[in-house]
């Protein structure tokens, strides 16, 4: 597996028109470059991920390397770091292009097999022109590729073409085509769109989908208390089957109601001994992975947190930061409110905490 997955995220995106530079905003509530970089990682092709980008950056099992002025700056810097490292093949990517797929990936890995550079390409369906000498001419649409990344190559080749080229260029198979070296065009994918424009950003098909939570468990003596995975300290802890966290138990309903999964009942039954004392963010886990593998995307929580004592406020902060570690999603699409129940009930003698909440997510086509 002597492959290299190179992202280049280095670039200044004019275009985009943002403060925040397009390769970092937040697309499908993740940066917009990790979206490559997960599922480079996914794919399991790749012995290193190298990602090219002047903002300083840690992300585990990723080399971090310095951008360049130009593209093709980048793209070297990337190569001069893999020399020495034993990588036969590499892939480079663009930052801007997240929505290509795994199997793409494969069907790079497998052309390169008996080729030194294999490109993806797409098709136009626009009458294409193009001015030459004073004159509009048409061109034949079917003879019009419109390349896309990852592009792969043979890395020595590849390296070598880059060192020695002096002329600014758009991408790296344009290399090879300049020294006129065969390079192996197949089809690409309509949906990997590059993201030029914020228009580009709602392109994609989108569904949206709601949940609602709730949930509620007696306070005991002897037990501690988590609430939205964060150990909280109180004279009581939640009864129940599990840690009792009803923050977490309600959010795990409100997503299986989003994603029409029946209850968290039905999922973790309280009469199985199998799930006895489990930590609920244990239990929340594998529905965060069913969301992702169903491409949905959580868009907004809204939470309330009902209960006389702990004050919410004290701890909104850090509950808010456990949730978003948790689910893996921005802290900014999370709202925590604290209610009381004037002194009323189970509840209001602090015999009981409550939690509702109700969820949306985006499901992309």
């Amino acid at each position: 597996m002597n492959n290299c997955f190179i992202l280049l995220a280095a670039g200044k995106g004019k275009r985009f028109n943002s403060r925040e530079k397009k390769q970092f905003i937040n697309y499908k509530n993740k940066p917009l470059f990790m979206h490559s970089v997960d599922k480079a990682k996914k794919s399991k092709i790749f012995k290193k991920i190298v990602l090219v980008t002047n903002k300083q950056i840690k992300i585990p099992n990723v080399i971090v390397v310095k951008g360049g002025k130009e593209r093709s700056d980048s793209s070297l810097n990337a190569l001069n770091y893999l020399k020495n490292k034993n990588i036969k093949n590499v892939f480079i990517h663009d930052a801007a292009r997240p929505n290509f797929s795994i199997n793409l990936l494969k069907k790079l890995k497998k052309n390169l097999n008996k080729n030194k550079a294999v490109v993806p390409y797409i098709n136009t369906n626009n009458s294409t022109k193009y001015a030459y000498k004073n004159k509009i001419v048409n061109l034949k649409r079917e003879k019009v590729f419109l390349t896309q990344t990852p592009q792969c190559f043979d890395y020595k080749t590849l390296y070598k073409l880059s060192k020695n080229n002096k002329n600014y260029i758009t991408d790296e198979s344009t290399l090879f085509l300049n020294k006129n070296k065969k390079v192996k065009f197949i089809k690409g994918e309509e949906t990997n769109i590059k993201i030029t424009k914020k228009i580009d950003l709602y392109e994609s098909k989108i569904k949206t989908f709601y949940g609602i939570g709730f949930d509620i468990h007696r306070l005991i003596k002897n037990k501690k208390l988590y609430l939205g995975g964060v150990k909280i300290p109180f004279h009581s802890g939640l009864k129940g089957h599990s840690d009792g966290d009803v923050i977490l138990h309600c959010i795990i309903d409100a997503l299986l109601g989003a994603l029409r999964k029946k209850d968290i009942g039905t999922l973790y039954p309280n009469n199985k001994n199998k799930f006895k004392n489990i930590k609920s963010a244990k239990m929340l886990k594998p529905i965060i992975l069913d969301l992702r593998n169903s491409n949905c995307y959580i868009n907004n929580l809204d939470i309330n947190l009902i209960c006389e004592r702990p004050k919410v406020s004290k701890y909104r902060n850090k509950i808010i930061n456990s949730l978003s570690k948790l689910m893996n999603i921005n802290k900014s699409i999370i709202n925590l409110k604290g209610k009381t129940v004037e002194k009323l009930g189970l509840i209001g003698k602090e015999s009981a905490i409550a939690c509702e909440s109700i969820i949306s997510i985006n499901k992309y086509e």
